[in-house]
């Protein structure tokens, strides 16, 4: 009986190690990252496919522009609300990862997030927002790779350039001129925090006609950006020119004049504001 639940765990542990070995190779290779924009994310594809079951029309409004094009505002903001520790870890932040899940199980549910901006950005191009824990996993040595192969600036320069803002609206540019009318090397610190707050929830918050809790976003944010600094500039040489090969679509005149509409405010109890003093933020205001 003994041997034969030896050979039964053998077996089980064989089957995971073939597992893993296989979900690693099927991993996406993040080089060329170091010298091509990426012309779409698994995030684009999944908002066009949930536009086309419902019968709606693809929008994406995304115009990349050079990380010297965003302001130090912007930057800086972005930081503070996502992720204060970025230049400390190499794509995983384990002292929050350990917060995060001990605060969760104590909690029952999950209340508490520990993503970095590298993992947001794994997320973001090539997985999905599901909690399936082999799709956590993947994120997390996609990660690493990020982290091993580019630049840091390169990979906040990319984030910048695709995490969603609203129904549509992709990119740091976009953003800054669906909801100010500004490119985003123009943006003052308080429209930079009013951008960045709404990250957590970009298709609740709209920054042009933010809510109280939006506001009380803004000015934790605005209260902490000293605390952080951006990356220097990414190295132009090692860079594709500015928009190729990316397929982004200048912004329009009446997607400056007509903003996002408020979608219905209904935050969960995550995004719920910090008491003092405050915990490290990472991948939102908890």
């Amino acid at each position: 009986m003994r041997r034969r639940w030896q050979r039964a765990l053998a077996g089980v542990a064989a089957a995971g190690f073939a597992v893993l070995v296989y979900e690693y190779l099927r991993l996406p290779d993040v080089r060329p990252l170091a010298t091509i924009n990426p012309s779409t994310t698994a995030f684009m594809e999944m908002r066009a496919a949930e536009a086309a079951r419902e019968g709606r029309t693809v929008r994406r409004v995304q115009r990349w522009v050079r990380y010297s094009q965003i302001s130090p505002a912007f930057k800086r903001a972005v930081l503070v609300a996502e992720d204060a520790a970025f230049w400390d870890h190499e794509g995983v932040d384990y002292e929050e990862l350990q917060k995060s899940i001990r605060v969760n199980w104590e909690q029952g549910r999950a209340v508490r997030g520990a993503s970095t901006i590298t993992q947001q950005l794994a997320k973001n191009l090539y997985l999905s927002p599901s909690r399936n824990p082999l799709r956590k996993l993947r994120e997390l040595v996609i990660a690493r790779r990020l982290e091993a192969a580019l630049p840091k600036a390169r990979i906040f320069e990319i984030y910048l350039n695709v995490i969603e803002w609203g129904d549509g609206v992709w990119g740091a540019e976009a953003a800054a001129r669906t909801y100010f009318g500004l490119p985003a090397s123009a943006l003052d610190a308080e429209q930079a925090a009013l951008l960045a707050g709404a990250i957590v929830n970009p298709r609740v918050h709209n920054p042009a006609r933010p809510t109280s809790r939006l506001r009380r976003r803004q000015q934790i944010i605005l209260s902490r950006m000293r605390e952080v600094t951006p990356p220097p500039s990414v190295p132009r040489a090692a860079i594709a020119p500015e928009g190729a090969p990316v397929e982004a679509l200048l912004l329009p005149p009446e997607i400056v004049a007509n903003p996002v509409p408020d979608a219905p405010h209904a935050l969960s109890d995550d995004e719920a504001i910090p008491t003092e003093p405050p915990p490290p933020m990472t991948e939102q205001i908890p």
